[in-house]
């Protein structure tokens, strides 16, 4: 028999953010996160997204032991403001058993029907810097640190239960190699003349914290239209500033500007952390990051995190200084292989950056939709 149980508790909520670790246990695709920035990041007094959002968690048992989870999730800026009554779910796993996938599901189910909600979408987060999709290509891919993984049969489970893709994302990359850099470097120059254009570079994280703001704002109207985007709060802003900035190397993040200092489009990529993560095995001491630190320093690999483009200056090929800027310092750190985050099927305005590149999908990954009864 299967039970679900609502975690209350921070014992019970480590037991949640632990289950990963034994059902993907010697697993060499899978990429823990660190178990104390996923306990912070569901702790209602650090991060801000509980201003505006709801969320509950359950453990499945089976035989008195965890068979799986799932958070419930309500963005209630998504319902309230955008009119879209979903029900979100996330941090969704479990055992190749059917009954405890429908537990799981007919308990975000319910929570949605409580809410008067009209569908139930995931796996998501609460916002769009969070995770998303389950994985539907790729399996014996290693995983990132910005990405879920799972194995094959999860699609399988939401698709027996009657759910249906909703949104598709693809994951590619391109090896360094195979771009041809010189005509980048003639297109930038076209372009920072004809818009009257600049790059900043960065060589302090100190040095980029003036712009964040403004970065997050770009970021906001850069996607609104794209489907399921909820706008990225003040104290979100600074919650993510804080999170991520300090983490990335200052010299893989790149802001361009037009004559008044305006910013009109920023790029952040990152070093793959990925094997630095498996090593840590979800804590960074005592030795965990030591691993990350020699990845931020060494690794050959980087992951393209965001890109963000003022739409007035979208198709204009301000993409072409910003990647002959990355170039510079990917040549000279050695850089071998670029990887992209799951990026919308549908959003063509971003593969079409891309396309030079020889780029190879790697990956696939969709969200699943039901209407709840």
């Amino acid at each position: 028999m299967i039970t679900i149980t609502e975690v209350t508790t921070k014992k019970g909520l480590k037991k949640f953010v632990k289950f990963p670790f034994k059902l993907y246990k010697n697993n060499k695709y899978w990429v823990p996160p660190i178990i104390k920035e996923e306990l912070d990041s569901f702790d209602k007094k650090i991060n801000p997204v509980f201003e505006h959002a709801e969320a509950r968690f359950f453990l499945a048992y089976k035989n008195n032991t965890v068979v799986g989870r799932v958070a419930t999730i309500i963005n209630w800026t998504e319902v309230n403001e955008q009119k879209i009554k979903k029900m979100r779910f996330g941090w969704f796993d479990m055992i190749d058993d059917m009954e405890v996938t429908k537990v799981l599901l007919n308990k975000v189910n319910e929570i949605g029907k409580e809410n008067n909600l009209e569908f139930m979408e995931g796996p998501v987060g609460f916002s769009n810097m969070d995770k998303v999709g389950i994985l539907t290509k790729g399996y014996k891919e290693l995983s990132t640190m910005i990405t879920w993984y799972n194995y094959a049969y999860y699609k399988e489970h939401v698709e027996n239960l009657g759910f249906k893709k909703s949104q598709n994302f693809l994951e590619t990359y391109f090896y360094f190699k195979d771009v041809d850099i010189t005509k980048y470097k003639r297109y930038a120059k076209i372009v920072k003349k004809r818009y009257e254009l600049r790059p900043l570079n960065f060589t302090t994280t100190d040095e980029i914290m003036p712009y964040v703001k403004e970065m997050f704002s770009l970021f906001n109207t850069s996607y609104e239209r794209l489907p399921s985007f909820v706008p990225i709060s003040d104290k979100q802003i600074e919650y993510f500033k804080n999170k991520f900035i300090s983490f990335i190397n200052p010299e893989y993040i790149k802001f361009i500007v037009d004559k008044n200092d305006k910013l009109v489009t920023f790029a952040i990529t990152m070093p793959s952390f990925a094997k630095a993560f498996q090593k840590a095995n979800g804590k960074l001491f005592p030795t965990g990051f030591l691993h990350i630190l020699k990845a931020k320093k060494h690794s050959k690999d980087v992951v393209f995190f965001l890109i963000g483009i003022l739409p007035e200056y979208q198709k204009k090929g301000v993409t072409a200084i910003v990647f002959d800027e990355f170039f510079k310092t990917y040549k000279e750190k050695g850089i071998i292989k670029t990887f992209s985050t799951p990026e919308l099927e549908e959003n063509k305005d971003i593969q079409l950056i891309w396309k030079n590149f020889k780029p190879i999908v790697y990956k696939k990954r969709s969200t699943y939709s039901k209407e709840i009864d």
